[in-house]
């Protein structure tokens, strides 16, 4: 199906010198630290928008609000989703 996917709108060659130019600055033995920093600063990203979601659900089930209106649509999502698989899957595999 797919021969070729971009990772955020860059190819393979673009990658290598960015990935390059990353060790001609920093050096290969501080690649290991700025991963890890990076990683750590996703991670508490992550984890902020968690506790950002879970307080506004939190206040809005305090307001009687429902919330269970997501779980409506998500479950109408994955319907119209399976039917369109199940429509283009003679299709998909005929090519």
């Amino acid at each position: 199906m797919f021969t070729h996917m971009p990772l955020l709108f860059i190819s393979g060659p673009e990658i290598f010198v960015i990935l390059l130019i990353v060790v001609m600055l920093f050096g290969a033995d501080k690649i290991p630290e700025i991963a890890r920093g990076l990683g750590k600063t996703m991670r508490q990203v992550k984890d902020a928008t968690n506790d950002i979601k879970r307080e506004i659900k939190d206040s809005a089930e305090k307001q009687g609000i429902d919330t269970d209106f997501t779980k409506d649509i998500t479950e109408g999502i994955n319907k119209v989703k399976d039917d369109i698989d199940e429509f283009t899957g003679p299709i998909k595999r005929g090519m």
